[in-house]
């Protein structure tokens, strides 16, 4: 997936979580809703200053707006617990699965 619509699926994301409607983060991004469309679309590519004043208006940290490896596929997400299980020790992966446990519950 291009880089663009992730971000905007990011966004899109975090405003939802904190049941923000678009008009209300545009408002308080300093935007218009249109704008604000079209970033979480993937069709526009916001301005750095845009994405900071995004991130404050989110409070968020810059860098949540481009954590999105979560969107991986299911082979992809696969793959990577089978790399972290080859990398990892003992000890680090005897953590992950009492917190995996802890979740499951």
């Amino acid at each position: 997936m291009h880089e663009k619509r992730l971000i905007g699926l990011r966004i899109r994301e975090l405003r939802k979580n904190k049941s923000l409607s678009q008009e209300e983060l545009a408002a308080k991004a300093e935007t218009s809703p249109n704008y604000l469309s079209r970033m979480e679309r993937g069709t526009e590519n916001p301005t750095l200053e845009m994405l900071i004043k995004i991130s404050r208006s989110l409070d968020v940290e810059m860098w949540e707006l481009f954590d999105f490896g979560h969107e991986g596929s299911q082979k992809e997400i696969k793959e990577s617990l089978m790399k972290f299980i080859k990398e990892a020790d003992e000890e680090k992966i005897r953590l992950t699965v009492k917190i995996l446990r802890a979740m499951l519950r």
